[in-house]
């Protein structure tokens, strides 16, 4: 009997040995269960920070990388910036943008300032000058005093590539936008 589907031929084996079969699935079970009651870590962005601060980039993505992937969006968007730079890991301006973009829909003013700069210069994303304005100026609207002024600088210097109907889109857009959306 032949099969088109290599996965079937598989299930064929396991019946004929159900005893095998019983022993994968317990195996499979044991290690779910020992990976999701394993303790969560202990290392914080802040532990990510002083890591990069003293210059020890590897131990800041490894530090990041399970915090970005359970949702931290401080840590997203610091380890979009190490992928963006090639800071412990090799530079990768895809995987950054896609950091880049969960921390940006989730409010995060750096991470849609740095998500800004990369559409401003296509790094990872198309290139598109009406949604560099965008993320810029609502980093612009969500960012701190000092921060606000330096991306508010960016801002304009994206404006001043743009024609008057392109920033009208670029800031309808930027009203139109709330958290959690793209």
């Amino acid at each position: 009997m032949t099969y088109a589907f290599i996965p079937f031929a598989r299930l064929r084996y396991s019946v004929r040995h159900p005893l095998a079969c019983c022993r994968r699935i317990a195996c499979g079970l044991l290690l779910m269960i020992t990976f999701a009651a394993a303790p969560a870590s202990a290392e914080s962005p802040a532990a990510a920070r002083s890591a990069f601060s003293r210059g020890d980039y590897p131990r800041a993505v490894a530090t990041l990388t399970p915090l970005a992937l359970r949702g931290n969006v401080e840590a997203q968007a610091m380890l979009g910036y190490l992928y963006e730079n090639g800071y412990g890991a090799p530079q990768a301006y895809v995987a950054a943008a896609d950091l880049y973009t969960q921390a940006a829909i989730a409010g995060n003013p750096f991470a849609q300032a740095m998500l800004g700069l990369m559409y401003d210069k296509g790094h990872g994303v198309p290139l598109d000058v009406v949604i560099a304005y965008k993320w810029m100026d609502l980093a612009a609207g969500r960012a701190g005093r000092r921060q606000r002024d330096y991306y508010l600088r960016l801002r304009n210097a994206i404006a001043s590539k743009m024609s008057p109907n392109q920033i009208a889109e670029g800031q309808m857009l930027a009203l139109n936008w709330a958290p959690g959306h793209w």
